[in-house]
């Protein structure tokens, strides 16, 4: 019998009837793959965001501040001390006369009740003028004590007085030479200068200058250089009411309460100072704030009282951070305001668009300054005897 095993025309037909078995495995094999592929992606896409990174989110807004007119009040004392139960209460006598100014709430309604008092009282009114013609003296004096002794109700704002504060300075966690903060202030105006000494690009300065007008804080000359580079001016024309750049020929229109970019900090501690109680968490104070190139609202957010370490011992604080202003914003500041200090800053962290940061902690021994709001009675090392700092004395009064 023939062997038929080798034979081509088997093998041709049997190779015919596996060809389709083959064809049909593949076809199943790649319709399992692609199922399992696309129910990969469909979980993947509904489970996303468990993989991306935590990110901090402030809390939920309760209230928004926004700035408001403040007349300058005869008052003068201690920064009102804070009532909530994490911030140890201050010790009495830890801080010098500070002046208070006090934000108009009722302001159209003074006058009606000067001249509804005018009127009632006119033959009184009559016969105080016939006595002031005989003792003139007597009608001055009264004539002047009667709008002091008028209250003014509305939010008290308390400006730090003037004096050197000292911080350890940090750049991505690593730290670097002292930092100082120059503060100077008067019954007129105010000059700010922050130096923050930076490895290999040189000293980071940001100078703020102005006055004290009817919102607080008045910046009219914003400088900010960074190392070796040019620096930037920032000007606030106040009679035109325009906010000017070098780095742009673009202007802005200068707002009411409008802030640079340090003095808002001070314009924060002078705000907390007058009336802690009201910055609990979630409350929102907005701030337009004017930058070397452009300007923004600022929101800043009381995010609640945390214990800050420092190099002699850990200090009780209330942080306040600048919210998110669109999405993708990652340029965020934050501050550290001690009640101890008289809500003196106690930390700023500047975190940059590209996530460096800038950090100050405060330096030196955890004392209440005194009214020249130095660090301490005595001078720290970073003082030296050509320093510009202010002598210590009593905060000049506010008129």
């Amino acid at each position: 019998m023939p062997d038929l095993s080798h034979s081509p025309a088997l093998r041709t037909a049997c190779l015919s009837r596996k060809a389709p078995r083959r064809a049909w495995r593949w076809s199943a094999s790649l319709a399992a793959a692609l199922v399992l592929h696309g129910a990969a992606l469909t979980w993947f896409a509904r489970h996303r965001d468990a993989f991306a990174p935590d990110t901090p989110k402030p809390p939920v807004q309760v209230a928004l501040l926004t700035p408001q007119p403040i007349a300058r009040g005869q008052a003068f004392g201690r920064p009102a001390p804070a009532r909530t139960e994490p911030v140890r209460a201050r010790r009495s006598g830890q801080a010098g006369p500070a002046p208070v100014l006090h934000a108009l709430t009722s302001a159209p309604a003074a006058p009606e009740a000067t001249s509804a008092a005018g009127t009632a009282a006119g033959g009184a009114a009559a016969s105080a003028a016939a006595a002031a013609s005989a003792s003139g003296a007597d009608s001055a004096h009264a004539s002047a004590a009667a709008p002091a002794s008028t209250p003014q109700a509305g939010l008290r704002f308390s400006v730090p007085p003037s004096g050197n504060l000292h911080y350890n300075t940090f750049y991505n966690g690593v730290e670097n030479a002292p930092g100082t903060i120059r503060w100077s202030s008067d019954r007129d105006g105010y000059e700010m200068l922050v130096s923050v000494p930076l490895p290999f690009v040189g000293t980071f300065t940001y100078e703020s200058r102005g006055r004290i007008d009817a919102f607080g804080l008045a910046p009219e000359r914003y400088i900010e250089k960074r190392g070796r580079r040019p620096e930037q001016v920032t000007t606030f024309d106040r009679a035109d009411k325009r906010i000017g750049f070098t780095r742009t020929s673009a202007t802005l229109a200068l707002p009411n309460g409008a802030q640079d970019r340090f003095s808002m900090v001070m314009q924060l501690a002078s705000l907390v100072r007058g009336d802690p109680d009201t910055y609990k968490p979630g409350v929102t104070r907005s701030f337009y704030v004017a930058d070397d190139d452009s300007g923004e609202l600022w929101p800043i957010e009381t995010i609640g009282d945390e214990s800050i370490r420092t190099a002699e011992g850990l200090l009780d604080t209330r942080h306040f951070m600048r919210l998110p202003r669109h999405d993708g914003d990652r340029r965020r500041i934050d501050v550290w305001l001690a009640p101890s200090l008289g809500w003196l800053p106690a930390r700023i962290m500047q975190t940059e668009p590209n996530g460096s940061q800038i950090e100050l902690v405060w330096r030196g021994p955890l004392r209440p300054p005194g009214a020249e709001n130095a660090t301490s009675v005595a001078k720290t090392p970073d003082d030296s005897s050509d320093a510009p700092a202010a002598e210590p004395g009593p905060a000049r009064e506010h008129p």
